[in-house]
């Protein structure tokens, strides 16, 4: 792993996450890495996420945004967005924005009818039931990935949430829905409001829950297998009791969308998917993701700085859900910031699949 490059030419974050994360103990400089957590805790572009947080403990009036979003109605991101991101930024989870946000995301985890949870949506959702369930269900599993990221791992609140998630996974990747998921409604092709795939937030939660997925071995298994079907071509929309929306969060199949060769269009997502997967112990379980993370270490450079060929800018997402956690690298024109993110992302998921780490 570079890290002296990383210190040299990444943000802050970056520079920090590597240390602590990356590096084997043996390489973690007691003194550099207190240095580097202050750094983090200052550094702008996190503080001004901190500012924007309410007394209620929420961000931009909203739940799970990822970000500005006209199917969806929202404008900016939300509270389960904004909590991931300043984790993702090295921020360190006894900070008091993230207690201050705790007490509501609990509170979803609680099956708590109160329509205060249902944050942006709730005007809407009087007179929509249907609606105020998906917003419940979805909500509840974003709060579940949000507080397992943040370290509330041996909460049994959470855990029993987890279980709960789990279990309604499971049993609809047992079901016949789960090979014929899709139906007609009002003349669109609708994802069936029996499906319950996994999403983002589901796979995100049991990601941080190691002891989860002991004890959930067989699921796990299971949820390999699923990600390696390719996922439908056929656009579909997402039926929320009245509303339509389109598929941010659900996942059928395999969302890597990679060649035979490991190519991807979209590189950040990628690794954000791999690295989710080595936490879940799936990288080698699913084709794909052992051919796209073959080909990312193959564009490294021999201190293991990520060097593809053409490289002309930053590599960007299409994707919104990953607005939290790509770029940590921050503003600048150093063609080295193009690199900085994926070198340390692909470093991170090593450290995950337990492959020697030599520092340089």
């Amino acid at each position: 792993m570079p890290l002296s490059w990383l210190d040299e030419a990444a943000s802050p974050p970056i520079q920090y996450r590597a240390l602590a994360e990356a590096a084997p103990e043996s390489a973690r400089d007691p003194e550099r890495l207190a240095a580097l957590r202050q750094a983090v805790i200052e550094y702008k572009p996190a503080t001004a996420i901190a500012r924007r947080q309410k007394a209620d403990g929420l961000w931009g009036g909203s739940l799970f945004a990822p970000g500005p979003l006209k199917a969806f109605g929202w404008k900016e991101a939300g509270t389960v967005t904004q909590y991931r991101r300043l984790l993702e930024l090295g921020w360190p989870p006894d900070m008091r924005h993230f207690k201050l946000a705790d007490r509501f995301l609990f509170r979803l985890l609680s099956r708590d009818e109160s329509p205060q949870l249902l944050v942006e949506f709730h005007r809407a959702a009087k007179t929509d039931a249907g609606l105020a369930a998906w917003v419940r269900n979805m909500g509840r599993e974003a709060a579940a990935a949000a507080l397992a990221r943040g370290g509330h791992v041996d909460d049994p609140r959470l855990r029993g949430t987890a279980h709960r998630i789990t279990s309604d996974i499971s049993q609809y990747l047992r079901s016949e829905v789960a090979q014929k998921p899709f139906k007609k409604a009002h003349g669109k092709t609708v994802l069936d409001p029996a499906a319950y795939p996994p999403t983002i937030f589901a796979v995100e939660m049991l990601a941080f829950l190691p002891a989860l997925q002991r004890e959930r071995a067989g699921f796990i298994e299971r949820l390999g297998h699923y990600f390696s079907t390719a996922a439908p071509r056929r656009a579909f929309f997402v039926l929320a009791g009245k509303r339509f929306f389109p598929p941010l969060f659900e996942l059928l199949g395999d969302p890597l969308h990679a060649d035979a060769q490991g190519h991807v269009t979209d590189v950040p997502f990628a690794v954000y998917w791999l690295e989710l997967l080595a936490r879940l112990g799936l990288v080698r379980q699913v084709p794909s993701a052992t051919k796209v993370l073959a080909r990312l270490y193959s564009e490294c450079d021999e201190a293991g700085i990520w060097s593809p060929k053409a490289l002309r800018r930053s590599p960007k997402s299409t994707n919104p859900v990953l607005s939290h956690y790509f770029p940590l690298e921050g503003p600048g024109k150093s063609p080295a910031q193009r690199q900085t993110d994926v070198t340390f992302r692909l470093a991170l998921i090593a450290r995950h699949l337990g492959l020697p780490i030599e520092v340089a």
